[in-house]
């Protein structure tokens, strides 16, 4: 049997990197997987190609009412929600503080925290009656500072701490919600892609030095902890956080 049989999840974030690759790990586990993302065309290429029962449904994370709508279709059509990944983020500014404009705090901001607060919120209403898991992408820049990332470090920290505030909300409800954080270092995705290409091959040559296994983690690495995460073998695991980061923090 599957890890997930039974189980519905929807995964923020899913027509690429770690969203994407999740999605296709827990459909191969037998969960129903629903796919969201603000690139429509891409995401139901991508639930198209993960096939079975995977779907898709537009959303951008930090409209509330569209969360609204969407925790609703998905409780229509499956009956409950069990599993919610809030995967969807952007990357780093690149540039330092002092001359980062307020605008650009703000999206970061707006998407990586204020996305994940209101996905928590009504992820929670939506697991009220049957009990499930909630899983944050937090990062290790959640848990350290980088120069060129303060917005991105903020966010990040932001929804370390929001987790295990939700977790503790929830830790006397019953049937039980878990929630609980996932902190990537660098991973082989586009946002890492796009900071190396903004950055120089240099910025290459500093993951690779500076992770004790020389080398960018694989999408597959973090969705295998998602899975953990949102299965029962995971039962008495809430409010934690789960470095998957080929070593870097344990310098």
């Amino acid at each position: 049997m599957g890890r997930l049989d039974g189980k519905v999840a929807l995964i923020t974030g899913g027509a690429s990197g770690l969203g994407k690759a999740t999605g296709a790990l827990m459909a191969a586990e037998g969960a129903v997987v629903v796919l969201s993302d603000l690139r429509d065309d891409v995401g139901e290429d991508v639930a198209r190609e993960i096939g079975g029962r995977c779907s898709y449904l537009g959303l951008d994370t930090t409209d509330e009412s569209r969360w609204e709508q969407v925790c609703e279709t998905v409780l229509e059509r499956h009956g409950r929600l069990d599993i919610l990944l809030n995967g969807a983020g952007v990357g780093s500014s690149g540039v330092s503080l002092a001359d980062m404009d307020l605008a650009t705090w703000r999206v970061c901001l707006a998407v990586n925290l204020d996305g994940v607060f209101l996905g928590c919120k009504h992820g929670i209403r939506a697991m009220r009656a049957t009990g499930g898991s909630i899983i944050n992408i937090s990062s290790i820049l959640g848990v350290t500072g980088h120069t060129g990332a303060a917005n991105y470090c903020a966010s990040k920290g932001g929804v370390r701490l929001l987790t295990k505030a939700a977790a503790l909300d929830c830790a006397d409800l019953s049937p039980r919600i878990r929630v609980n954080s996932i902190h990537p270092g660098f991973i082989d995705t586009p946002m890492v892609a796009s900071a190396i290409q903004r950055r120089g091959p240099e910025f290459r040559h500093y993951i690779e030095r500076s992770v004790p296994f020389g080398e960018l983690g694989q999408p597959e690495d973090i969705a295998e902890g998602v899975v953990y995460l949102a299965s029962d073998a995971a039962r008495f695991v809430t409010g934690s956080e789960l470095v998957i980061d080929g070593g870097f923090l344990a310098r």
